[in-house]
């Protein structure tokens, strides 16, 4: 981590239908009335820029290399004027994915090859990484089922199964590579379950 003065790196990721969104916004008012200022962003998007890309990415066919290329944009422009900006405030940024999704995306989910992200990930990110990533874990079956109940799907979210499968396995992989940073909730149980366990995996930080 680069940032400055008291700020704080939160991510959030999961396959789709994870149910990660319903917990952020609990997330900020918690931080909020614990003293810090909160800043809650997603990816792609997050900016201006950011979201018209968002907008080609979830409808818009386009190769692999497209889509990874893509989304590093608009982390760049997010890092630049979002991200980096608030954390030098002294922020608590939590942001709706970051680069663990693209890894788990199109590495593991389209199959582009791993070094081309890693070269990616440090041209665009220079070394920041979050302080700490909670990473919703659920089969895939139950997000699908919650997927289909909820709304209109994106491109991604209308993927096979085992395009999906992919994905969680990469975010698994991820895991295991960061265990420090990355810390998993099981999602598949009540609301106050998952919210005790992302207290637990914020608690070091939260002091």
């Amino acid at each position: 981590m680069t940032a400055v003065n008291s700020g704080r790196f939160i991510t959030v990721e999961g396959i789709d239908g994870a149910g990660k969104s319903s917990h952020i916004e609990w997330l900020r008012e918690y931080l909020t009335a614990a003293g810090h200022a909160v800043v809650v962003t997603r990816e792609p998007g997050g900016t201006p820029l950011g979201e018209s890309l968002r907008t080609l990415l979830l409808n818009e066919p386009m190769s692999p290399e497209t889509e990874m290329m893509l989304m590093f944009a608009a982390r760049a422009e997010h890092l630049s004027s979002v991200i980096r900006p608030a954390l030098e405030m002294g922020a608590w940024v939590i942001s709706d994915r970051f680069s663990d999704a693209t890894y788990a995306y199109q590495v593991g989910g389209r199959g582009v090859p791993e070094q081309k992200f890693s070269a990616l990930e440090s041209w665009v990110q220079e070394g920041l990484q979050p302080d700490r990533t909670l990473l919703f874990d659920v089969s895939v079956a139950t997000a699908q089922a919650r997927l289909h109940d909820t709304r209109i799907l994106d491109r991604f979210e209308r993927e096979a199964s085992d395009f999906h499968q992919r994905v969680r396995d990469a975010y698994h992989q991820r895991a295991t590579q960061y265990p420090e940073r990355i810390r998993l909730v099981a999602s598949d149980v009540p609301m106050d379950d998952v919210r005790a366990q992302i207290l637990i995996a914020l608690s070091d930080l939260l002091g």
